[in-house]
């Protein structure tokens, strides 16, 4: 009796095998590409009394940018340390310039060689810079002499947060040549400067028309937090865009 109940019984079933997971999804998120806003187009430029030069469509004037001038009483000396009682620089960079300056003089490689060769220029200055570049008979014209110095309104310099690093020890690399890259210093820089907010902004093989500049670093700050970092950041945006810096610092 029992053994036919049994053979009556509905035999169990294992329980059914779970759904398999569906595959992820995988969606490539393309990012947008970087979109400069156009400038209106500007009139030309009379330079140094010996014609006209039209800018650009993305404003350059000879391959450099405009760049508004701080006013002299805004600036500030620069450290003592870098030699130059003449050098003035805009006050947002000098906490950050007397860490890298600090940082120099405790490596033993190039504690206390460390000086500026240029910093603030005004408008007027600039002028006497490039103009006379031309009138000495070194350069061959307007483009030839911007290769190496921007036309007045366009350097860098005017706005206060650029400096021209020099050696005490050039080992006889003159001042704003390509040999300073070679030298301690110029090695220094390149691997500790982006640490106290410098970039370079004439890097080697860049696409700006302007000559590879090692000796030549701009401040905007190490992080946006930095106070003074966003105004200098501002008014480098449209080259950082077109031209980025290298080293270049994270936006």
């Amino acid at each position: 009796m029992l053994a036919a109940l049994a053979s009556c019984a509905t035999p169990a079933h294992a329980p059914p095998a779970p759904a398999p997971a569906p595959a992820p999804i995988t969606i490539a998120i393309t990012p947008p590409p970087v979109v400069v806003p156009a400038l209106p187009r500007r009139a030309p430029v009379a330079l140094c009394d010996r014609g006209m030069v039209a800018p650009g469509p993305d404003g350059r004037l000879l391959g450099h940018f405009p760049y508004p001038e701080t006013p002299a009483t805004t600036l500030v000396p620069a450290p003592a340390a870098l030699g130059d009682d003449t050098c003035r620089v805009h006050p947002a960079m000098l906490p950050d310039l007397e860490r890298l300056i600090a940082a120099s003089n405790v490596d033993p490689t190039v504690a206390g060689q460390l000086r500026a060769v240029s910093c603030h220029r005004s408008v007027p200055l600039q002028a006497q810079t490039f103009c006379g570049g031309i009138a000495s008979g070194r350069t061959q014209g307007f483009r030839d002499r911007a290769w190496a110095s921007a036309p007045p309104g366009h350097s860098e310099h005017a706005t206060g947060y650029v400096i021209d690093f020099g050696t005490r020890d050039g080992g006889g690399c003159p001042d704003a040549d390509a040999c300073f890259a070679a030298t301690p210093v110029g090695k220094w820089l390149l691997a500790n400067a982006p640490r106290y907010g410098f970039e370079l902004s004439f890097p080697a093989g860049n696409k700006q028309q302007v000559k590879w500049e090692p000796w030549h670093w701009r401040w905007v700050g190490s992080g946006k937090a930095v106070p003074g970092a966003l105004p200098a950041r501002r008014v480098f945006a449209r080259a950082n865009t077109l031209f980025p810096a290298a080293p270049m610092l994270p936006r």
